[in-house]
């Protein structure tokens, strides 16, 4: 029998491009008989693409194939929501990627296609899959509850003919099997609340059950009433193989990267907070301003990345920092605190000097502080990090609530301001010696060690995977 070749199709961002090229890494590691062939469907925005593919091609992988796709056409997307966007602009690719695939999977080539791996965003591409008679996965870069929130209310929707359109009240509460808790509808995506939105939500939960798994970026330790009672609903089956992360220090060695890391080798242990809020990560300039005196008067070393909508890319940054905070702010802790633009987040979080983070909560951060043991100050943005962020708080105990109702960045702007009194009273706490939460991080940060090792909870989940994927 030839041996088995997975088509990997990530959606058009970094975040989920780079966590799919991990997993890709994982499988061909752990059986020799897998290859992968990842498309790189490319967004008009490059939002640090680009620049991850080129180094991917200067540092080959065995049996790992790189497919740059064709533009389409096609810019109905342009007409969508930003919930829905990615989504269309995907539907406008699918052809193409089909006569790729069709073209590198001849009779005369030497792997069999044993399946698609899709991103939450390309599953439009599932009836392509059923067209060649060939299996496709989803591969989620989010966690456990998430998948179980749309699973849920998609139910609630085909199976129980309920109306969810009552949660656009957000005092509302749901319950989710996937949750001990009730959910608040505040903390839900938008994706599950409006019209066009919901229609997503719908047709992803459709068609997550038409697939042979889905594979999630979690793990047991972490989200275990979740990932247990998704696994016992069998439809399809779950395989959690988790915490996926690029762990190289990418971008270490420029300047700027360098400048940060020699400036955190001069503070104390555990002593500085790091703010970052990830590629739409940003705040109106009165925001910025309590921010920056909720440092001050914190007294605690800082390290922040500031930056404004992220229209012209990742790395955009601010001009005149003078103009933009408080008077006498950048001379007064010149000797303290460290505004940067793009924070090598991986670098920052593994240093011995940071002993807190200030996060968007998008679940890759979620999961690199979970593996530094650095505890989280919750500030979620946009997404499903509202989500995130109610389960790290309230249900897994392992964070600080800075505000779950808040919503800015690059397509929406939020009315909420939080006073910088408030923001250094949860600096302080997440900041504190010998605390609870403290405690409960470093507990969790050894079990997500132990879930990739040899026996652990994801390396068992792979190997079931695999298993299931050489036998197609």
């Amino acid at each position: 029998m030839k041996n088995a070749e997975l088509i990997f199709v990530p959606a058009p961002a970094v975040g989920h491009l780079i966590s799919m090229v991990e997993l890709a890494k994982l499988l061909i590691l752990r059986d020799e008989s897998l290859s992968v062939a990842i498309c790189i469907i490319k967004f008009p925005l490059d939002m640090g693409i680009s620049s991850y593919v080129e180094s991917l091609s200067n540092t080959p992988i065995p049996r790992f194939t790189i497919i740059e796709i064709p533009p389409s056409d096609s810019e109905l997307y342009k007409s969508q929501s930003h919930q829905t966007m990615f989504q269309a602009f995907i539907e406008g690719h699918v052809t193409n990627v089909k006569d790729e695939v069709i073209a590198m999977t001849r009779p005369d080539h030497p792997d069999r296609l044993a399946g698609f791996v899709l991103d939450i965003f390309c599953v439009s591409m599932i009836d392509m899959a059923k067209e060649l008679n060939v299996p496709s996965y989803v591969y989620l870069t989010s966690g456990a509850n998430f998948l179980g929130t749309i699973l849920h209310l998609q139910a609630m929707v085909d199976y129980e003919k309920k109306d969810i359109s009552e949660y656009q009240n957000l005092d509302a509460k749901l319950s989710v099997p996937h949750f001990r808790s009730q959910v608040p509808a505040k903390v839900l995506p938008a994706i599950c609340l409006d019209e066009k939105g919901s229609e997503l939500m719908l047709l992803f939960g459709r068609k997550f059950r038409e697939t042979k798994g889905l594979i999630v970026n979690t793990f047991l330790e972490l989200e275990s009433y979740a990932v247990e009672s998704l696994v016992a609903d069998k439809i399809p089956p779950v395989y959690a193989v988790g915490p996926n992360l690029n762990l190289a220090t990418r971008g270490q060695d420029s300047g700027e990267a360098a400048d940060v890391l020699k400036w955190l080798d001069d503070k104390p242990l555990s002593s500085v907070v790091f703010l970052c809020f990830g590629t739409f990560g940003s705040f109106p300039e009165e925001q910025v301003k309590e921010i920056a005196l909720a440092l001050e008067h914190s007294g605690h070393p800082f390290l922040w990345s500031l930056r404004p909508l992220a229209k012209e890319g990742p790395q955009s940054k601010y001009i005149n920092l003078d103009n933009l905070l408080p008077p006498g702010f950048l001379e007064r802790t010149s000797n303290t605190g460290k505004i940067i633009g793009w924070a090598p987040q991986v670098s920052v979080l593994s240093h011995r000097a940071v002993g807190g983070f200030v996060s968007h909560c998008g679940w890759n951060s979620i999961l690199e502080s979970v593996w530094f043991g650095v505890p989280v100050a919750a500030w979620p943005l946009y997404a499903e990090q509202q989500l995130n962020a109610f389960e790290i708080v309230n249900e897994l105990g392992m964070a600080v609530e800075i505000c779950m109702e808040y919503a800015h960045h690059v397509f929406s702007k939020c009315e909420v301001i939080i006073e910088a009194k408030v923001l250094e009273s949860k600096i302080r706490e997440l900041m504190k010696d010998g605390s609870d939460l403290r405690n409960r991080v470093t507990e969790i940060q050894g079990k997500s060690r132990a879930a990739i090792a040899e026996n652990g909870s994801s390396y068992n989940n792979l190997g079931r995977l695999i298993e299931d994927i050489v036998a197609t």
